[in-house]
């Protein structure tokens, strides 16, 4: 219903490689300019959900608790939820073993659990798999060294 009723809507993402490269602010607001510039119509004005952004190089609004004071801002929370859950579960289905149709790809005790025994994927953010598991977790060359060693 918000997308059709929406005069305008994009999306941008960003990658989990992206995230380990720059990290989540700067990751954000390049998922965030890249939305900006899918959309059809040019906003008059940015509001954002939380504190400023500098990153953003954009003049914007920003709202701490925007989707619960702001239309706009939760409509787009909402989208964004939709689109990262439809998401999750299609990545769900080629890999099964980490439960993301199920935790929408937050560290659960059964997404740590499943890493620890299948290792990670190749969407998992490296950051991640260090802050749950440890740093040798993320270096496929270091199990090796482990197993070998």
């Amino acid at each position: 219903m918000i997308q059709e009723r929406a005069l305008a809507f994009a999306l941008g993402a960003a990658s989990a490689r992206e995230i380990d490269r720059h990290n989540i602010y700067q990751a954000t607001a390049l998922a965030m300019r890249r939305a900006l510039a899918r959309l059809r119509l040019a906003p008059d004005h940015v509001l954002v959900d939380g504190k400023p952004m500098r990153a953003l190089r954009r003049e914007h609004t920003a709202v701490v608790g925007g989707d619960g004071k702001c239309y706009a801002i939760a409509c787009a929370s909402i989208v964004a939820k939709v689109t990262r859950d439809r998401l999750l579960a299609r990545l769900a289905e080629r890999h099964p073993e980490y439960g993301w149709e199920r935790n929408s790809g937050y560290g659960t005790a059964f997404h740590v659990s499943a890493l620890r025994v299948a290792g990670p994927s190749a969407h998992h953010r490296r950051s991640f798999v260090v802050s749950a598991l440890g740093p040798l977790a993320a270096d496929p060359a270091a199990d090796a060294q482990v197993i070998e060693g």
